[in-house]
């Protein structure tokens, strides 16, 4: 028998996709139900290391969190780095296997299908149902040949759709609507409701658009769920430039967002923080003064480094040591903070040599072979313990090394500096683990951190989106089109 399959697609990016599979996962388990979350092709600069050593999106990542199991390469067996304009590392089952630009890609559409397929299938085997996440939109009508990731997923498995959007950026109905028109027939069909996400104010005063939107098209609306305040699940690739207003914080942090960043989930913890005023400095905002500089990781170390160098970092680096700042560089960040970066295959762009900015005394050789591994151990600052994950492509070498940030259990990461005020590690995740996070931001200048658990709070906010299905959804009606009830 066929496993039953529901997928939610979306009118746009960040239309509330992967917050409503996380959702329903959890909604789902708490039935009793062992479900599992898929995305067939992911873009995302966002990942995490899963149970089998391999890479996938974060998003799914958290879905599984939701669904009550490790995250394995199955979840997300196409996943999508993009390191230029025009190219990204293509990842299979949670292997890297090039960089390839949008034409080739276009090209290596029928090998990816084919992990696609069979990654579900093994899903399909081991799990009751299967909860599937979209990409982007499924009506964008350049990229719909040999499509994956949206409508040629769903008709190549033959599960129905549910099509959901974000009213908060405004022309909700149009979204539906026009996203529903510019389906083929078949699709339009595979269609079978409808999900508004983020609504503030009076559904009252909503109604009428619900009643045309279900009248014009003939589907329904299976819910309207309320813009949750506060609510925080890590993003799957976006950086989100809003924040809260917490000047007067004790510590004042910034980061630079650089054109390539990558995990900056790495952040999330510090942005939740109310010691801590985060800063994301863009391309055209000024550098404000902090205590603590942030380097994030980056997928394309050495063009982030020139952007850092031709927006006057450097300059503001340095002049943020001289007065007695703090600085830490994560991964592609800890590479930067060397003497120098050498990429002789190529594998970030033409081959050759980059100076990193000198200020720890090692050099970084990029290597086809990327490191991706689940870690634990203890900061070198007051013994902190630490878990997080690796995933990086070079091996740093030098005298700077016999210094560690951190003695993990495989052995020592990282550096710090002999004056102390420079620390860097190949660890993401690392502002995770409480007592290492007040470690690093006692390090960094904040009296009495008291860090939040931010794995319970990661699963506080998968328990209010569960509550939100529950309380706003037609849950009666999905349950059906899940397991594929007559309703």
């Amino acid at each position: 028998m066929k496993t039953p399959t529901l997928m939610v697609q979306g009118t746009t990016s960040d239309a509330g996709k992967s917050l409503l599979v996380t959702a329903l996962c959890r909604w789902a388990t708490r039935r009793g139900l062992r479900v599992a979350p898929f995305k067939p092709q992911n873009m995302a600069l966002n990942s995490a290391v899963t149970s089998d050593g391999g890479e996938i999106g974060r998003a799914q990542a958290v879905q599984a969190q939701a669904a009550g199991l490790p995250p394995h390469t199955d979840m997300n067996p196409v996943l999508l780095k993009p390191n230029t304009d025009i190219g990204a590392q293509v990842i299979i089952q949670g292997q890297a296997v090039g960089n390839m630009n949008a034409v080739s890609y276009q090209d290596y559409k029928r090998i990816a299908w084919n992990a696609v397929l069979e990654s579900y299938e093994r899903l399909a085997d081991q799990y009751d149902a299967i909860l599937v996440e979209g990409a982007g939109s499924p009506a964008e009508i350049n990229l719909r040949a040999q499509d994956i990731a949206n409508m040629g997923f769903a008709e190549g498995v033959d599960c129905p759709v549910i099509l959901i959007a974000d009213i908060d950026r405004g022309g909700v109905f149009a979204h539906l609507v026009g996203t529903l028109a510019l389906l083929s027939a078949s699709e339009q069909a595979r269609v079978q409701g409808f999900v508004i996400n983020r609504f503030r104010g009076d559904l009252a005063l909503l109604q009428s658009g619900l009643d045309w939107l279900t009248a014009h098209t003939g589907k329904p609306v299976l819910g309207v769920l309320p813009y949750l305040k506060g609510l925080h699940l890590e993003a799957e690739d976006a950086v989100a430039r809003d924040q809260d207003d917490k000047t007067g914080a004790g510590l004042r942090v910034v980061v630079p967002v650089l054109p390539r960043i990558s995990n900056h989930t790495d952040l999330d913890p510090l942005r939740l923080h109310p010691g801590v005023d985060l800063r994301l400095v863009g391309p055209g905002d000024p550098i404000p003064v902090a205590d603590l500089i942030l380097l994030p990781g980056s997928k394309s170390v050495a063009a982030d480094l020139d952007w850092l160098r031709a927006r006057g970092w450097v300059a503001a680096i340095n002049r943020h040591l001289r007065y007695g700042g703090k600085l830490i560089g994560i991964c592609g960040g800890f590479q930067m903070l060397g003497q120098a970066i050498h990429d002789p295959l190529g594998l970030e762009g033409v081959p050759g040599r980059t100076a990193g900015l000198g200020l720890l005394n090692f050099e970084t050789t990029l290597d086809a072979h990327k490191r991706l591994t689940n870690v634990s151990g203890r900061l070198a600052l007051d013994d902190a313990p630490v878990t997080g994950y690796e995933i990086h492509a070079g091996i740093s070498t030098g005298p700077a090394l016999e210094r560690p940030a951190a003695w993990l259990d495989e052995g020592p990461d990282g550096a710090i500096s002999a004056d102390g005020q420079v620390l860097g590690t190949y660890l993401h995740g690392l502002f995770e683990s409480p007592a290492a996070c007040d470690a690093l931001l006692a390090w960094a200048g904040l009296d009495h951190p008291r860090t939040r658990d931010y794995a319970a709070l990661r699963e506080a906010a998968i328990e209010r989106l569960a509550d939100a299905v529950e309380a706003h959804l037609d849950t009666a009606a999905i349950e059906r089109l899940l397991l594929r009830q007559p309703g």
